[in-house]
């Protein structure tokens, strides 16, 4: 991280708040849309700049066809462009603000490439410094054991019954970023959301995510390992 940061380490009760992390070579992660979801807003007016129907257009080149977003149920202020960087990070760092909702990839020259998010419980639980030590596309999705206790209904997808599959509807989305501290999954995650209208929201539960268009676009851009700062901010740490 860059000098001018101080080091945030997640607590050991976040952590252990979390749940366990990988169980017979399956990533754990407590990511989920299920919960009560903000109902889909009434249209707006649509966004008239073409380049933004294009950057979220319909996708069926993908492994699971992805369609178009309705801008008309975004803000537009959380759709993906490239904006002076208020971070203070050096390029090639990810700091997602979590009292403004956005993710910023830093990038040369004193830009950021910004993203609307959507937040949950598990994604205002975390602060501190990471670093993205994997990526996957169209990844499975498996419960914590104490996310099941709570929720019954999810235990087929339980990591002893394998996972629940890749698709339109599985909570991780299109891809998936995950966050490690110390060698340690976090079981924090960046991931893709079909549910584009919770983005710049808070819900009952998940991580960080985007609109599918927007993650895989991140996924495009970022390395491993990729250094991650979650915040309440954007300044850097002082």
């Amino acid at each position: 991280m860059t000098p001018k940061s101080k080091q945030v380490q997640f607590s050991r009760r976040q952590i252990l708040s979390l749940g366990a992390t990988a169980t017979s070579g399956l990533i754990l992660s407590a990511c989920s849309t299920t919960g009560n979801l903000p109902a889909e807003p009434a249209p707006v007016k649509p966004a008239e700049d073409p380049s933004y129907i294009s950057m979220y257009r319909a996708m069926p080149e993908e492994d699971f066809p992805i369609p178009a977003v309705d801008l008309s149920k975004v803000d537009k202020r959380f759709y993906r462009r490239l904006v002076d960087d208020p971070t203070g990070e050096r390029p090639g760092t990810i700091v997602v603000d979590t009292r403004n909702f956005y993710l910023y990839l830093v990038r040369p020259g004193g830009k950021a490439m910004r993203y609307g998010v959507g937040l949950g419980r598990q994604g205002f639980e975390w602060s501190g410094e990471g670093v993205i030590q994997w990526k996957q596309r169209w990844p499975k999705w498996t419960p914590p054991a104490e996310m099941i206790a709570r929720q019954p209904e999810l235990a087929k997808w339980s990591a002893e019954n394998g996972g629940q599959p890749p698709g339109l509807n599985n909570p991780l989305g299109a891809r998936a970023l995950y966050i490690f501290q110390n060698g340690e999954d976090t079981l924090y995650r960046l991931h893709g959301t079909p549910e584009y209208w919770t983005i710049g929201k808070a819900v009952s539960s998940g991580c960080v995510r985007l609109m599918n268009q927007d993650i895989i676009d991140l996924y495009d851009r970022v390395a491993t390992p990729t250094p991650i700062v979650v915040r309440g901010g954007t300044r850097s740490f002082v």
